[in-house]
């Protein structure tokens, strides 16, 4: 308490004894100008006798032993002068220090004051404002402009405008339509809405992040003071070279000049100045990190393990292809099987119905539904009866289910089966995607200085290797118990400093016993943030890598401080010991090296340009736009592997019909939209890309688009201009294998060129 309540008025004591000495020096009252000098040296020798003491009952002998030497060696050969200003470095250092230390939670504090006490909640056409602990999942809230949503939910209005900036650290509002997520925290920044709550209060996202700042504030250690680990050798270096010189000259005042120039506020400055300005980056990003020990960790790391399941992959299953029965539209195989899951609660029908709403299909309310764990659901949808889920394994498949449970089994997706009275109708396919940012994240963790890249799971090996396989991961640790998990960091933590990364109930054990637990807190689990050092509020895993490139920024400048300040003080040691720096004098450098110091500490502060592309607003919206596109033109690709499909099954009338469809998409969606890349999103890219080399190669793959595109439409007009009169257009058996090819080629072009846009460009806007 001493340390940091009484900081200010000990730096007001000094510098105020500091100022009257010297307005009675110039006076002429020279005597009174060393009394007051003297009384600030005084003031100064208490408090920092009491902070060696109180490290030295704690086994700690800091660099605060050299300041307290200098104070009472310039009492003892009466350089009052040099005393107090001795008195006011260290105060001032105090206080900077303390203060650094209360920044380190003010964004945690900021978070606590912004908790809501009641909610708004309709009972009938009644509005009643009620405590927050009575609110309960399926209540309707009333959310007003400028409130804070209180628990997570789902909008029952129209739309909801929301600032997510509390959470995310992106200062942008999101417009979410009906039925969209909402978590806890962020700020209503549009009209009144209505929240279907999902959650208490207790198992919300915000009371989670406010539980973590409890903590932080309870537990919180003092911010790590790199200048006590020199405190080695640097203390004896300094008491040899005062004694040398007080021997070698028999003046003790060169003695005490060495001590004043060695006084250590540069150490005492750098660490918690650099470290704090480190936090504060890091919690503007949307990281927060519990004290400074663990973003010195942080920086510090050099193997990263990751967890697989809503860590690297978004844990949210979606649909990647939708096969329907020859003769049946592929989009209605969607609506029956979204219609008919609105009410399950299972993970893949959650997933089928946001896919079908995404598409814009008006779904139907479904009728007479039960629902068999692990089968399905079966119910009547439009007047006909609908089962969704597994198939019967001893059922006899056709040619095209087989073909998809082939590309399922190909894929690692899974399947579900559409029947559509009693007759076997279509297929969903799902998988859970790699995250857009994922790629990107490995590239700046391994940039950042991180030296191995590992995951550990509990799904099976071959999705787990696949993943690995595409993000370029050193090893693979799949099929993983919780128990498994915690060793196989503990061996890791023999190697390197290790960060676990995870999200799940399953991953907190396995965090714990890391040296750095990161949590993704947006959608894990309250057990893995608690367990966690460091929690990720925005559901991005790229602030995992923003995480430790500020960590290992702010560790560097505050080494480089620490060192530096120790090299300038060293310096002006030597020429103290030669006679050239009385204790006056040496204490004013003292303070212009404490001023260096300090300015280059504060770097930690900025950002670092060269190691996160940053795009302008305009472009920003751009991408959101295109990103948005990209999941509607979903269904171009289906129309495309599935005129391939028919081609290849039954070379018909049928196929080209499938053919004619899919090209149709092509002409009027998909190649504006590349166009519109082109001419729009590719140049405004290039300002933050370093140039337009760095959308060269998207910019072939779209031509190579269009060739394909153009060549499939050649085909058409040859099989349509050979048919006879009265025939059936179909194509001619010599067109076959290139029109196949064609189909396939661009499917596959298509797949390949939409993720590499998602994860290079897409991934880049907040």
């Amino acid at each position: 308490m001493l340390r940091h309540g009484a900081a200010p008025a000990l730096t007001l004591v000094t510098g105020g004894a500091l100022v009257a000495g010297g307005i009675a020096w110039l006076t002429g009252a020279t005597l009174l100008a060393d009394v007051f000098w003297a009384v600030g040296t005084v003031a100064a020798l208490g408090p920092a006798l009491w902070w060696v003491v109180r490290e030295l009952v704690h086994g700690h002998t800091g660099v605060d032993l050299i300041a307290v030497l200098a104070l009472a060696g310039t009492l003892a050969v009466r350089e009052y002068l040099a005393g107090a200003l001795v008195g006011l470095m260290l105060a001032t250092g105090r206080w900077l220090e303390s203060a650094a230390e209360r920044r380190a939670s003010r964004d945690l504090r900021a978070l606590l004051e912004r908790v809501p006490r009641s909610a708004r909640r309709r009972e009938g056409e009644q509005v009643r404002v009620v405590p927050l602990d009575q609110v309960a999942p399926g209540d309707l809230l009333v959310i007003g402009p400028g409130e804070v949503v209180p628990v997570d939910g789902r909008v029952a209005s129209a739309t909801a405008v929301l600032d997510e900036s509390a959470l995310t650290g992106e200062p942008r509002q999101t417009e979410l339509p009906r039925d969209e997520r909402v978590r806890s925290g962020v700020l209503n920044a549009g009209g009144a809405f209505e929240l279907l709550a999902t959650a208490t209060e207790r198992d919300s996202t915000y009371a989670e992040i406010v539980r973590l700042a409890q903590q932080a504030s309870a537990t919180s250690a003092p911010v790590v003071r790199l200048a006590d680990r020199y405190a080695a050798w640097f203390v004896p270096l300094t008491l040899a070279v005062a004694a040398a010189a007080w021997l070698a000259s028999s003046s003790p005042v060169r003695g005490v000049a060495v001590l004043v120039v060695a006084t250590p506020c540069p150490l005492l400055l750098a660490a918690p100045v650099a470290i704090v300005s480190g936090l504060a980056r890091a919690s503007r990003q949307g990281v927060v990190v519990r004290d400074g020990g663990a973003l010195e960790r942080l920086g510090h790391a050099r193997t990263v393990v990751l967890d697989k399941t809503g860590t690297l992959t978004t844990g949210r299953p979606r649909v990647t292809d939708v096969v329907a029965a020859p003769g049946r539209p592929v989009p209605d195989v969607l609506r029956f099987a979204a219609s008919l899951d609105q009410y399950s609660p299972h993970v893949l029908a959650r997933a089928l119905v946001d896919e079908a709403h995404h598409r814009g299909m008006e779904l139907t309310r479904p009728v007479d539904v039960t629902e068999e764990p692990g089968r399905g659901a079966t119910g009547t949808v439009d007047g006909h009866r609908v089962t969704v889920g597994k198939r019967d394994a001893e059922e006899a498949l056709p040619t095209w289910a087989r073909a998809a449970e082939n590309r399922a089994r190909l894929d690692n997706a899974a399947v579900v089966w559409l029947t559509l009275d009693g007759t076997l109708t279509g297929a969903v396919l799902l998988r859970d995607p790699l995250r857009a940012d994922a790629p990107r994240t490995l590239r700046r963790l391994r940039a950042a200085g991180i030296e191995r890249l590992l995951m550990l799971t509990g799904d099976r090996a071959e999705p787990a290797r696949e993943v690995a396989a595409v993000l370029g991961l050193d090893g693979v640790y799949a099929e993983q118990t919780p128990a498994q998990k915690v060793a196989a960091v503990r061996a890791e933590r023999e190697r390197a400093v290790t960060i676990m990364t995870g999200d799940g109930v399953n991953d907190a054990p396995a965090l714990a016993v890391a040296d750095i637990g990161v949590a993704m807190g947006a959608h894990g689990s309250s057990a893995s943030s608690e367990a966690a050092d460091v929690v990720l509020t925005t559901d991005r895993v790229d602030r995992l890598a923003e995480a430790v490139t500020i960590a290992a920024r702010a560790r560097r400048i505050a080494v480089q401080s620490a060192l530096g300040g120790m090299l300038m003080s060293t310096a002006a040691m030597a020429a103290a010991a030669l006679g050239l720096l009385p204790p006056a004098p040496g204490a004013l450098l003292q303070e212009g090296i404490d001023v260096t110091v300090i300015l280059n500490a504060l770097r930690a502060l900025r950002p670092d340009r060269g190691t996160r592309t940053v795009v302008a607003p305009d472009t920003e919206d751009l991408l959101r736009r295109f990103a948005a596109e990209h999941a509607e033109l979903r269904e171009v690709l289906e129309a495309v592997r599935k005129a391939a499909d028919l081609l290849s099954a039954d070379p018909g009338p049928a196929a080209l019909a499938a053919v004619h469809d899919a090209q149709t998409l092509l002409t009027e969606r998909l190649l504006p939209h590349e166009r519109a890349e082109e001419r729009e999103l590719y140049p405004a890219l290039a300002a933050a890309l370093g140039g337009t080399e760095a959308t060269a190669t998207m910019s072939r793959t779209h031509s190579e688009i269009e060739r394909l595109a153009q060549r499939i439409s050649t085909h058409l007009a040859l099989a349509d201009e050979r048919a006879g009169p009265g025939q059936e257009a179909a194509p001619r058996p010599e067109q076959l294998d290139d029109l196949r090819a064609c189909l396939y080629g661009l499917h596959a072009v298509l797949r390949l060129h939409f993720t590499q846009e998602e994860e290079s460009y897409f991934s880049l806007a907040p």
